[in-house]
């Protein structure tokens, strides 16, 4: 080892002392600030592991109710549950029996929902249940072949005619409009 070496090797380290001295000098003038910044961290972090925990517990709950609800509909410490845990699901579960119950009473209420699938779909099976047409979004063809049908019945071949012709001919209903379009020119 020689002199040159020597010098190479303390200069390199008074450069680690030097930036230690800085790190430490930086530290001092904005040690509130870096601090602050840990904490903010840890309690965003945290609240976020919290708030998920909680919303992971309400879901679990909720489907614990709903499960039960399928089981026994008439359970009202489920029924509590459910309507504090997951309003959404409880409404699933009104469309759901009133599916099974064929109750347009319960249709035309959850026809107001705030979910646009079970609003729509209530409405629909609401209209269906008391042979009146309804838009929907989701049954567009089957309320058009509805309201086809609804038209054959009441003697108005054009209207039927004009409702058919909206359907798509490579939707499913295409054949089932296809045949009742050939009814109609054959009853004509």
């Amino acid at each position: 080892m020689n002199i040159a070496d020597v010098k190479k090797e303390l200069s390199s380290d008074e450069k680690v002392l030097e930036s230690a001295f800085k790190l430490e000098t930086l530290y001092k003038k904005h040690k509130v600030k870096i601090w602050a910044v840990v904490v903010a961290l840890v309690v965003f972090f945290g609240g976020r592991a919290i708030q998920d925990a909680m919303h992971e517990s309400q879901l679990s709950t909720a489907n614990e109710a709903f499960i039960t609800l399928q089981k026994n509909p008439t359970d009202e410490k489920a029924f509590k549950a459910l309507e504090a845990n997951n309003p959404a699901l409880l409404e699933l579960f009104f469309y759901a029996q009133a599916v099974k119950n064929k109750d347009a009473k319960t249709f035309q209420k959850l026809s107001s929902s705030k979910n646009s699938v079970i609003a729509d779909a209530s409405a629909y099976n609401a209209g269906v249940l008391n042979k009146k047409p309804v838009d929907s979004v989701l049954y567009n063809e089957m309320a058009l072949l509805e309201e086809a049908y609804l038209a054959i019945g009441e003697g108005k071949p054009k209207v039927a005619k004009e409702k058919l012709e909206m359907i798509d001919e490579r939707s499913p209903l295409g054949v089932i409009s296809g045949f009742l379009k050939h009814s109609l020119i054959k009853a004509n």
